[in-house]
């Protein structure tokens, strides 16, 4: 698919940043987390970190409030926030690179979120400036979270004109 190539470019060095709430129980999710964000930093200034919310609860509607304050309280206004969520914006990952150089050369951080087990509050849906849905299944949490970093680190390769992507 010829018609498809992206030029190697040299992107913008805007700090990308992923929040995630817990830390998964399976040891291959933490292992390949690993790998694709030491990947991810050959190509920009990265960091994945997990968040805790400073008080606990069992109600749904309470976790979604809660795990938003944690999320607002780290975040600035000049910060891009994307929200990874089953509603959002899906791309190809030709798409998807385009889309994340501009994100990278307008915004100096690019905020991506992973929520929950129960999604998003309405109040972090209003402060974000995009949502990304990688798949129209639903996946768990943890699961999306080394999904996600692959297909950041994929984009990457597309961005720079690497062999990684084959298409």
């Amino acid at each position: 698919m010829g018609g498809h190539y992206i030029a190697s470019i040299t992107l913008a060095m805007s700090l990308i940043t992923v929040y995630y709430f817990g830390k998964s129980k399976y040891s291959f999710i933490e292992e390949g987390t690993q790998l694709f964000s030491d990947r991810i930093k050959h190509y920009t200034r990265f960091e994945s970190i997990v968040l805790t919310p400073k008080h606990k609860s069992r109600d749904p509607l309470k976790v979604k409030q809660l795990e938003a304050l944690t999320i607002l309280k780290k975040i600035k206004k000049s910060d891009f926030l994307v929200l990874l969520d089953e509603n959002g914006k899906t791309y190809t990952s030709r798409s998807y690179a385009a889309q994340l150089g501009k994100w990278q050369m307008s915004h100096p951080s690019v905020i991506f979120v992973i929520g929950g087990a129960y999604g998003f509050s309405d109040e972090i849906i209003k402060r974000s400036n995009a949502k990304l849905s990688l798949s129209a299944m639903t996946y768990s949490h943890q699961l999306i979270k080394l999904v996600f970093l692959e297909q950041l680190y994929r984009a990457f390769t597309i961005l720079k004109g690497e062999s990684y992507h084959n298409d």
